[in-house]
């Protein structure tokens, strides 16, 4: 065992990860008598640590920043095993990251607030920065980071500073700087599901005013998920990532640093589950209508026994006739053997890379600081999109599966300096990004789709009549009960029943959008000393925004305009309910050969003034208060899907007329109320905040089984007497005068850290967060009603917006002896409440709060120089849901899937540095 131990040691050291930067320096400036390190160590712990952020564009004390801001330091990093921002939320407990259906679509919320992540064309509520450069969307950063020096979780709307403004929050993330010490390190880790992650980096002094550093990650898994079809595993790891960095100081006034990184990712991702009725047993066929009462909320008068999955809901037989095995009807729903149409594969690539360049010059008077940077990222992922064994929808691996590739370049110059004898801190600014997206998708239908689709009609008439083996669903005995109750309208019925049982393997053969934006700011925030212990911070800021998009299609679904010419006279007569819905499944996701070659072209400009004000004051040297105004904008845009062209069928095609105005949606702001104290103690520190916030225009991305929805949410000042919940999109309008703020977060956070013995740490946060639609909604500020799909929204809590978040976290690293060696103890826990995971906030959706609990134990070698760790993530194999949604084109029957949050995961950890 040592030998063994001994070489996989000296493989770390040579090869890989994220570890001990810092332990050449250590084992340089402290004595190598053990006891007397064990000393020198016990008075380090005497003193509470000093934690530095830039939040303000500044480097500042946190305990002096009049901002809600959570620090992630390197060690707790490490002792929770994060290794991407979604680790986060085990520490950060109003912070909650994560993926759905790719997780390029990755998805950050703060304070309940967030993007659903599956349209590129919306930009992050909450922005993700690394060293200073944005990243386009947070699911960008979903990706091995390396080492990391700190992380600076910001809450709250960010429209001064931070680059790039963000409506509800900031992550800062910044990796670890070359330094003017040799040192190496290197760490190698083997879990279950066949985990292997080789991580390391070297540090060199290339002369007194030059250092470089270059780091490195290897990480593969096995999948958590079975494909017993294809007999494959799906959400597996298979990815590296390496940073090379230059640091240049040819004086202490200025200081200049060369970042340059290339990660790749070859995984398959992302397979859901079908959930089962003990797991949503709010779920009804009755979905639309709530609980009669507290005591009988699983009773609707006249609604059927929940069915979900089970052959009582009449899209089941159907699924079952045309193959699903019935096991992945019956299992539960975190049994993690998944059932794949043969043939299909969640396979995809990822690739991203891209340079930054941070200059600081302290001219005296004044500190410049300049931050440039250029990205790319590209994205591909094939899918069994419909997540069932019939072959219903799907994406074909390859370079225009769901593809989006994002060019930014982005140019940020900030001057600080002080006046007037100190009292005035000024800093003025600019920020300039250009950022070029381009989406590509192969979305068609399955070859089983023709089979499938029309006995959703048959369902409609009489299921017992379904017979998915006859075309249209209907065998000649069932037409001929069906004809008479039809009457002249059969034939054409019948018709179209069968053109639609032709539509096989036809739909998008590539449609590529393009979006340019180009984003100019000017900003300045200052602090007005008004006394040593009175300060006044004012902040603005002016942002003009400018998007061009066009579009190119091509498709070769002839079955849509067929059908929508010969059902065309049956709109508005008795049968005008079923002729509707044969064209919608004939042109489902707006997929027609009419749009075949063509193109669409659109711009949009915004300009928007941001801004915060902030009173603060100190009664004492340790306590600070503050009260404080903010002011935050994200951009509107484009959403870049074909399905948001989907129109009547008696008003026509919007693409093939030249109509994007079903596209757009519009900027969203916040206007944002806070107060706040941080104390700061020799052994523990203590902040509060309390938290009030409108949201105008709030942008949502939903899928409501059929197609993506993108909509702004407002409210009405007048009551629309319930037409908002109604499903009727002609109702629920509203004067524009009259339209108000739609969503508000209000609540209270706190965090408590301390220190009550010699080498224990211990930290606590809490947020109560109430971040609810109002009622009476309404659409875009025009007035316009509210889609039939969000009917639920009105007066209930967002999704993925638990009411009760919690988190704790122990560090215990002791002494063994007087030996030089150390001990690691190490647990961190998140308890959340119940809260809806999807964004319409069907019943079958909601996810029971749960408690995670990763930990961590282990022995280390004099100065850290090694590391022996055994650890755990999801120690107690805790089931719960990423996102539940509806499973597409079977949603009308109540089938809900699910991405599942992973399972228990552990392993060992050898560390070694130098």
């Amino acid at each position: 065992m040592k030998a063994i131990l001994t070489r996989t040691i000296a493989l770390g050291a040579l090869a890989g990860g994220l570890a001990f930067p810092h332990a050449a320096a250590l084992a340089q400036q402290q004595d190598t008598d053990p006891q007397s390190a064990v000393s020198d160590l016990d008075d380090q712990l005497d003193d509470a640590p000093v934690i530095v952020v830039t939040a303000q564009g500044r480097t500042q004390e946190l305990a002096d920043v009049p901002v809600a801001v959570n620090v992630v330091s390197s060690e707790e990093l490490r002792n929770s095993g994060a290794s991407d921002i979604r680790e986060l939320n085990q520490v950060a407990p109003s912070l909650l990251v994560s993926s759905t259906g790719n997780e390029a679509n990755g998805s950050a919320r703060i304070r309940g607030i967030g993007t659903v992540g599956d349209n590129p064309g919306l930009e992050s509520s909450v922005a993700v920065f690394v060293d200073g450069v944005y990243r386009s969307r947070s699911g960008n950063a979903l990706s091995e980071l390396g080492p990391i020096d700190r992380v600076e979780v910001l809450r709250g709307p960010q429209g001064t500073l931070g680059g790039r403004n963000s409506s509800a929050g900031l992550i800062n993330i910044y990796t670890a700087p070359p330094e003017f010490v040799f040192s190496g390190y290197g760490a190698f880790t083997y879990g279950n599901y066949d985990a292997i992650r080789v991580e390391g980096g070297i540090n060199a002094p290339l002369g007194e005013t030059l250092a470089a550093r270059v780091d490195g990650v290897y990480f593969k898994r096995d999948g958590f998920y079975n494909d017993v079809v294809n007999d494959v595993r799906v959400n597996d790891r298979d990815r590296y990532l390496v940073r090379g960095q230059l640091l240049f100081e040819p004086s202490e006034t200025i200081s200049a640093r060369l970042t340059a990184d290339y990660s790749k990712k070859n995984e398959a991702c992302c397979a859901a589950t079908f959930v089962q009725p003990s797991f949503a047993p709010l779920a009804r066929l009755a979905d639309d209508l709530p609980p009669v009462s507290a005591d009988a909320k699983f009773d609707y008068p006249g609604s059927p026994t929940p069915a979900l999955t089970s052959t009582a809901n009449p899209i089941v037989p159907v699924l079952l006739a045309l193959g699903q095995d019935p096991r992945a009807l019956t299992q539960d729903t975190f049994n993690r053997d998944i059932y794949v149409t043969p043939g299909r594969s969640y396979a995809g690539e990822t690739e991203d890379y891209g340079v930054g360049f941070e200059l600081n010059w302290d001219f005296g008077g004044a500190q410049l600081t300049s931050i440039t940077g250029y990205r790319e990222y590209s994205n591909f992922q094939g899918s069994d999109t419909d997540y069932t064994q019939v072959d219903i929808l799907y994406r074909a691996p390859g370079p225009n599966a769901g593809a989006r590739e994002f060019k930014t370049f982005s140019q940020e110059l900030r001057l600080q300096g002080e006046a007037f004898d100190g009292t005035l801190d000024w800093l003025i600014g600019g920020y300039f990004a250009n950022e070029k997206l381009e989406t590509r998708d192969n979305l068609r239908f399955g070859t089983q789709y023709g089979a499938f689709a029309p006995c959703r009609v048959i369902n409609a008439i009489n299921p017992a009549l379904a017979n998915p083996a006859a075309s249209g669903c209907i065998s000649a005995g069932g037409r001929a009960v069906v004809a008479p109750l039809l009457g002249p309208a059969s034939p054409l019925i019948f018709a179209g029943l069968d053109n639609l049982a032709t539509l096989n393997d036809l739909g998008s053969t590539t449609d590529v959008y393009n979006q340019e934006s180009n984003n100019f700011a000017i900003f300045t925030h200052n602090i007005v000393n008004i006394t040593d212990r009175l300060n006044l911070t004012l902040g603005l800021r002016y942002t003009s925004e400018t998007k061009d998009f066009d579009a190119a299609f091509g498709n070769d679904n002839t079955v849509c305009p067929t059908n929508r010419a010969l059902l065309s006279p049956l709109l508005g007569t008795a049968a005008d309910a079923l002729a509707n819905g044969i064209i919608s499944l004939s042109c489902q996701g707006n997929s027609t050969s009419e749009l075949n070659g063509v193109t669409l072209s659109d711009s949009r400009d915004e300009d928007e003034f941001t801004g915060t004000a902030i009173l603060s004051f100190k009664p004492t040297d340790r306590l600070l208060t503050y009260a404080s105004y903010s002011r935050g904008y994200k951009a509107g845009g484009f959403n870049l899907d074909r399905s948001a062209l989907q129109a009547s069928p008696a008003v026509g095609n919007p693409a093939v007329t030249g109509s994007t105005a079903n596209l757009q949606f519009g900027q969203e702001t916040v206007d944002a109320f806070e107060i706040g104290a941080k104390y700061d103690g020799s052994s523990w520190t203590l902040s509060l905040a309390g938290f009030y916030q409108e949201f105008s225009n709030f942008q949502l991305n939903t899928f409501n089984g059929s197609v993506f929805v993108v909509q702004n949410i407002n409210s009405c000042g007048t009551s629309l007497g319930g037409a908002d919940t109604d499903n009727d999109i002609t109702t629920g309008s509203c004067s524009p005068d009259e339209v108000q703020p739609g969503v508000v977060a209000k609540g209270v956070e706190a965090e408590l850290s301390l220190r009550p013995a010699r080498f224990l740490t211990t930290n606590f946060g809490l947020t109560y967060a109430d971040t609810r639609y109002e009622d009476d909604l309404i659409g875009d500020d025009t007035g316009a009603p509210l889609d039939p799909a969000l009917r639920l929204l009105p007066g209930d809590n967002m999704s993925n917006a638990p009411e009760i978040t919690a988190t704790a976290s122990v560090s215990y690293t002791p002494p063994i002896g007087n030996t030089g060696l150390s001990g690691l103890f190490y647990l961190n826990t998140r308890m959340t409440g119940d809260y809806n995971t999807g964004s319409d906030l069907l019943y079958g959706k909601e996810q029971d709060g749960y408690v995670l609990v990763n930990g961590r134990i282990g022995i280390r070698g004099p100065d850290e120089s090694w590391a022996l760790e055994l650890w755990a993530q999801n120690l107690f194999n805790e089931d719960y849901t990423q996102v539940a949604f509806n499973t597409p084109f079977v949603a009308e029957q109540q089938t809900y899937s699910a991405y599942l949050a992973e399972p228990r995961t552990y392993g060992i950890t050898v560390r070694a540095g130098f």
